[in-house]
Formats: structure tokens, C-alpha cells, sequence
């Protein structure tokens, strides 16, 4: 075994420190927002709270859960995430790996039409036309639709596909009597969780942040999703809507700052639930996926 050197140990000690500090620079907003939910208002805007909460308080939590278009928003959020991910996830995968195979008929034509979708879009006005013309506006589908399906994403699964699934595999497949769809299901699938868990997590985390679609399609205030209803108290600043039974407009505009705080955490937990669960596939398939093509 090779002694290390002094010259290693002080690139090891720089990398750590280094690593360190990029995961605090990362970490301590989300702690900072956290900490801020429960804290006085004041003691935030005056610089008292940077490591612990001060003057602890459920108070904004309490009025985030009292407020029954937040929970709308939520299960729309839900909904949306859900089916976005499910429909994107079964159409990229089943895209990918027909891409994937050399027995395509027109798999070169196909592939260079949907990298040019890469680089050239119709844009807003023909998208609107579009969704408009097929009777979606204001419906659950005008969420989840427009945009199922990517370029980029269809690349990482046909690469992924290319380099895990080995031609032998189908072959020995259908010597012992299976078709396309059996070896789709009955094989690729079951080797393909990492992929399936990128392409999951990207689009469930695409669905949830999503709002720009929801400004340009949903009127209706019962198929808003939680991003438009967190924009219109953040930006807007309606948080003190949320505040009618209190007295003194000092006592709203102290409240609504804690509201505005825990709205930023309550919006993020599921996503961030989430992807501790996936984790383990989403690294193997993103590198598989992408570094290798």
C-alpha cells in the first residue's frame, strides 16, 4: 500500500473544504427558510435569525392550514404531478427504447425530426392556438399535455436503452418464444428502474414547480395549482388575506411574513420527500443515460 503523500493530503483537506462550503451554500437557504417559518418576523428582518428560531412560533403554519385554497391547490398540484409523470414517464420510456432499436424502419428521419424540435419551437401564440383548438383550455389535460414529452428526455432513455439492453438479450427472447411486447414488458422493464426513476423525477418536479402553463390556460381559481396561488400571495403580497381575524394591521403584516416563509417550505416537502426515495436509481440511470451517450 502507497504511503500518501503531503501533497495529497492537502489536495484531500482543499476538496473537502471546498465540498463543504458548496453544501452550505446550497443547504442554508432551505434551513434559513425553515428557521424563519417559526420565528418573530422581526427578529428575521433585523439579522437575529441565522442559525436557530427566535421567539418560536406554529402560528403561520397554522394559518397556511386553515386556508382551504391552499389545500385546493395542493391536491391540484398533486393531480398534475401524478398523471404529468405517469403519461411522460410512459411515453419517454416506450419512445426511447423503439428509438433504440436498429429494426426501426425510419429511426434516423424520426430521430433528427425530434432533435429539430430541439432547437426550433412555434412558440406561444400556435401552442395557445393549439391547446385552444383541441378543446383543453382550462382542463386538467392543458397541465399535463402541452409538453409530455421532450427531445432531451427521449435521448437519455434511447441512450440508456443502447447500452443496457444488448441485442443478444432480444435474440435469446424470442428464441424461447416471446414478441416485442412480452420482451418490453417482461424484460426491458424490469431492467430499466434507474432510467424510469429519472425520467420520473424529472417530470414530477417539472409538474409540481410548473406555472407558467397554468397563467396561460387555467381561469378557473379550482384548477389552479399551488405554484399560481404561492405566486399570487408571494408577489402579490395577499398573504394578508389569510390574516382577517386579526385586529391590528401590524398583526397581519407580521403574520403574513410567517405565512409567506412556511408557504415556501410547505410547497417544497413533497419534492423534497421524494427524491431520497428515487435517489439511488436517478444517479445510475443519469449517468448511464447521459455521460455514456
Amino acid at each position: 500500500m502507497n504511503k500518501r503523500t503531503v501533497s495529497d493530503r492537502i489536495f484531500d483537506v482543499f476538496n473537502i473544504t471546498l465540498f463543504v462550503i458548496v453544501l452550505i451554500a446550497i443547504l442554508y437557504p432551505i434551513y434559513f427558510i425553515l428557521i424563519a417559518s417559526v420565528s418573530d418576523p422581526n427578529a428575521t428582518n433585523s439579522g437575529e435569525v441565522w442559525l436557530w428560531p427566535v421567539h418560536f412560533s406554529w402560528s403561520g403554519y397554522s394559518a397556511i392550514f386553515s386556508y382551504e385554497i391552499i389545500w385546493k391547490g395542493y391536491q391540484n398540484s398533486l393531480i398534475y404531478a401524478v398523471l404529468g409523470a405517469a403519461l411522460s414517464t410512459a411515453a419517454t420510456i416506450s419512445g426511447g427504447y423503439a428509438l433504440s432499436r436498429k429494426d426501426l424502419a425510419g429511426r434516423t428521419p424520426i430521430m433528427l425530426f425530434i432533435l429539430f424540435t430541439m432547437f426550433f419551437q412555434g412558440g406561444l401564440i400556435p401552442s395557445y392556438i393549439l391547446v385552444k383548438s383541441l378543446g383543453m383550455l382550462d382542463s386538467v389535460w392543458a397541465m399535463i399535455i402541452p409538453g409530455a414529452v421532450t427531445a432531451f428526455q427521449i435521448i437519455i432513455a434511447r441512450t440508456f436503452f443502447q447500452q443496457s439492453i444488448p441485442d443478444e438479450l432480444l435474440e435469446a427472447s424470442m428464441i424461447d418464444g416471446s414478441n416485442n411486447f412480452s420482451f418490453f414488458f417482461r424484460i426491458v422493464l424490469p431492467l430499466s428502474l434507474p432510467i424510469i426513476a429519472v425520467i420520473i423525477l424529472f417530470n414530477a418536479v417539472a409538474q409540481w414547480n410548473s406555472f407558467f402553463k397554468a397563467l396561460i390556460y387555467i381561469s378557473s381559481e379550482d384548477l389552479q395549482p399551488l405554484q399560481i396561488i404561492l405566486r399570487r400571495i408571494l408577489i402579490t403580497n395577499q398573504a394578508s388575506e389569510m390574516m382577517g381575524d386579526l385586529n391590528s394591521a401590524a398583526e397581519k403584516a407580521r403574520q403574513a411574513e410567517l405565512v409567506k416563509y412556511g408557504l415556501v417550505v410547505v410547497a417544497s416537502l413533497p419534492m423534497l420527500l421524494l427524491y431520497p426515495f428515487l435517489q439511488k436509481y436517478f444517479v445510475k440511470g443519469i449517468m448511464i443515460g447521459s455521460v455514456k451517450g
